[in-house]
């Protein structure tokens, strides 16, 4: 069942999609002109399509539209220019040189306009294949501008056919991601939990979540008819990503002291009835995703909230018979727990609504959200390359190693006199990345993908000898090669080559055996040139640079935190805007240190500094920014009612651990003053009287009072608030720890 799920989902996906309209696209010129016997024109005209294709990705229509205009633009002139240049190979050997870091350093700016400079390096080498004079440049170039018109025409043709398939695809994508997320948070309640793999798996849940959001995000408030709710479709999947978004924010607001829970009530099940819905939960939004990612209603069952309806008589019972003065601050955390859950249940019930695209629906306006500043265009600001153009960017060296890396491919092929030379450069163009890390998988995939890949071609070719048979084999293996494309390169490379070798065979059956080794010597000597110039030329290692990736994480925490807390000591509100926005900052920053991390560890051993201490940083952190969403919550929900200038030692206390980690990672020389406890002390005898009502209460057999509510938020409040204190503090001894082992400065005394 698993397994059949995994298959719907991929084929109900947008990647999928994403292969069939490559494919589509770029084959379709080649096999109708070669159905006429124009099979060269054909070839040209898809690879103007192919290059045009590399900036079709995900994104608004108006974005697509726009980035595939200029690629067509820089495509035709990166030809004519290129044609020029191959006249002598010094201009050639230049041309190499110049283009690799001028379109290299595109990826300063985004994604898209990135992917235009790796169009125009991939059109640059694909030229060199058979250079041509005169009037031949003039034609070829006309031809590749009507095949990236052509995918252009065709992929906008796509989107007006379908145009809400994508959003729907992205929807699905984004909700089963958050059920994964929200299963992964219920193994906190499994018996013995591994506290560190979870944190670990839920950071990675979390960045990957946060990118399908951005996306949806864009392309959501991007589109006028989702905008301006002008259809019942657009309505529904607005008030569903809103809602999503609101139930992910709520699901990271909802940690607790687990290690507590478990030494208090494991002997008593209630943990497991927990762990056991939050399942329920996860399954059942995992349902709805791939309904809406299918464009079907999803079916609702009520197991849910019979489920629901058990665990809170358990609680009940639980709370009844064993609830006692003493552990009543465990309860608390407790009785947290299932409010959230019942929360969670009530939100995932609501989108089964939703699904079904009812005529119904209100026509009301995305409440809450300033849509116009969704729409603003997105310049591209030339000082910003002016201002990368020094060694402190790693852009810049990896420009200057992808310059140095075809400059040195291109000097080899001509030494060697190597047939099929520009797939020595087309492997450093496709493999060569900013990242080390990147690089390395890439690298790896790309050989054992291509050697594997071959041995699968000639299989192919040895059991099959029928040409329409092959057409047919290299058709699919195409399409399995653009799905794979954005999110499995090996899986790529290994179906890529292949669908090359049959199509090459149908072309030169005569000379396959040639160009299959040529293949393998290519590849070989580009992933040897990819090797040596990441490890060796101008590389950038992530203990050099993390560092401030974890000051900025620490300040984007001063930031939100300060705005946060402000709420509860002062009448005046903070914006909701503003505040989302400085959760998305602090949110980003910690999604920065992760990677950085990460990266770190796919680097050499001897590269690898305390990664210890990182590691550590990055979870205290993670649990910071848990507390803080438990905050927001409650501002949300305007459920912080407790307010009191006894919350000011406190945040200044928070505020000066953070930034005193902030001067020590800046290798600032201080003397820290031990923790001062007795600001937490102070803020919970703002409590004592609440505590005292509440246990006579409790004595006497009032379970429901006015004062249990108001001791329960006013200890939600306060507990937060202590958290976060005592993990600044945890925050504040690893990077003392961390500094004293990979800094100059003499080690700290906090004595």
């Amino acid at each position: 069942m698993i397994s059949l799920k995994a298959y719907t989902n991929f084929i109900n996906g947008r990647y999928f999609s994403e292969g069939i309209r490559m494919t589509v696209g770029i084959a379709l010129p080649a096999f109708l002109l070669g159905y006429f016997d124009q099979l060269p024109i054909g070839i040209i005209i898809s690879t103007g399509a192919l290059c045009i294709s590399v900036t079709d990705s995900v994104g608004p229509v108006r974005h697509r539209l726009n980035g595939m205009l200029y690629c067509n633009a820089v495509v035709v002139a990166t030809a004519i220019i290129t044609y020029w240049a191959l006249q002598h190979q010094i201009t050639t050997g230049i041309l190499i040189s110049v283009f690799g870091f001028i379109f290299s350093m595109l990826a300063i700016y985004n994604a898209r306009v990135s992917s235009i400079g790796l169009s125009a390096l991939l059109i640059m080498v694909l030229c060199m294949q058979n250079p041509l004079k005169g009037a031949a440049i003039y034609e070829h170039a006309m031809y590749l501008l009507v095949g990236g018109v052509w995918y252009l025409v065709f992929s906008l043709l796509l989107h007006t056919l379908k145009p809400y398939k994508i959003i729907q695809q992205l929807s699905g994508e984004f909700i089963t991601g958050v059920a994964a997320y929200l299963k992964t948070r219920a193994s906190f309640y499994n018996d013995h939990p591994d506290y560190e793999a979870t944190y670990k798996s839920l950071l990675q849940q979390q960045v990957a979540i946060q990118t399908q959001q951005a996306t949806l995000n864009e392309i959501l408030f991007k589109t006028r008819a989702i905008t301006q709710n002008s259809t019942k479709a657009g309505r529904s999947l607005l008030k569903i990503y809103i809602d999503v978004a609101d139930l992910f924010e709520s699901i990271m607001s909802t940690y607790q002291q687990y290690e507590v829970l478990h030494q208090r009530f494991d002997e008593t099940g209630i943990l497991d009835a927990y762990r056991e819905q939050l399942i329920y939960l996860a399954d059942e939004l995992h349902e709805i995703g791939l309904a809406i990612g299918a464009g079907n209603a999803s079916v609702q069952t009520d197991q849910n909230t019979q489920n629901l309806i058990l665990i809170k008589e358990k609680f009940e019972a639980l709370r009844q018979n064993f609830m006692t003065a003493n552990n009543l601050n465990d309860f608390i955390g407790l009785g947290r727990i299932f409010n959230n859950i019942k929360g969670l249940t009530e939100k995932i019930s609501s989108l089964h609504y939703y699904t079904r695209y009812e005529k119904s629906q209100r026509n009301e306006p995305a409440i809450g959200l300033d849509l116009q500043k969704f729409n603003e265009a997105q310049n591209i600001d030339p000082t910003l390359f002016l201002n990368n153009l020094n060694l402190k960017s790693n852009i810049f060296r990896h420009s200057l190693r992808v310059a140095f890396s075809l400059l040195l491919g291109y000097i080899i092929s001509l030494f060697f006199n190597i047939g099929h030379s520009y797939w020595i450069l087309l492997t450093i163009i496709v493999i060569l990345k900013p990242a080390y890390s990147l690089t390395k998988t890439r690298n790896k995939d790309r050989l054992i993908g291509t050697i594997v890949g071959l041995v699968l071609g000639v299989a192919i070719l040895f059991l099959i000898k029928n040409n329409m048979a092959l057409m047919a084999i290299m058709i699919v293996l195409m399409a399995g090669c653009y799905m794979f494309l954005r999110t499995n390169y090996f899986l790529s490379v290994l179906l890529m080559t292949p669908y090359l070798v049959i199509f090459f065979h149908l072309i030169y059956p005569a000379n396959i055996t040639v160009l299959l080794t040529d293949r393998l010597i290519d590849t070989t000597i580009g992933s040897a040139i990819v090797f040596i110039s990441s490890l060796f030329f101008v590389p950038v290692w992530e203990h050099t640079t993390i560092k401030h990736y974890m000051e900025l994480s620490l300040q984007k925490n001063i930031d939100y935190f300060t705005l946060l807390a402000s709420q509860f000591v002062a009448e005046n509100e903070v914006p909701k805007e503003t505040l989302k926005k400085a959760r998305q900052y602090a949110l980003t920053a910690l999604a920065n240190v992760s990677d950085a991390f990460n990266r770190m560890l796919s680097e050499p051993k001897r590269y690898q500094k305390n990664t210890e201490y990182i590691y550590r940083f990055v979870v205290l952190n993670h649990i910071l920014t848990s507390h803080f969403s438990a905050l927001a919550f409650y501002i949300s929900e305007q459920k912080n009612s407790f307010k009191s200038d006894a919350f000011l030692p406190v945040i200044d206390k928070t505020n000066n651990q953070l930034q005193q980690a902030i001067s020590l990672l800046h290798e600032i020389p201080y003397h820290p003053l031990p923790p001062d406890n007795s600001v937490v002390s102070f803020l919970k005898q703002e409590m004592n009287d609440i505590i005292e009502k509440r246990k006579v209460e409790i004595a006497t057999g009032q379970l429901e009072t006015a004062t249990k509510k108001q001791f329960i938020d006013t200890k939600s409040i306060v507990d937060q608030f202590t958290y976060i204190y005592n993990i600044s503090s945890d925050i504040l001894k690893n990077v003392i720890s961390y500094t004293e082992e990979s800094s100059t400065l003499p080690p700290v005394n906090t004595h």
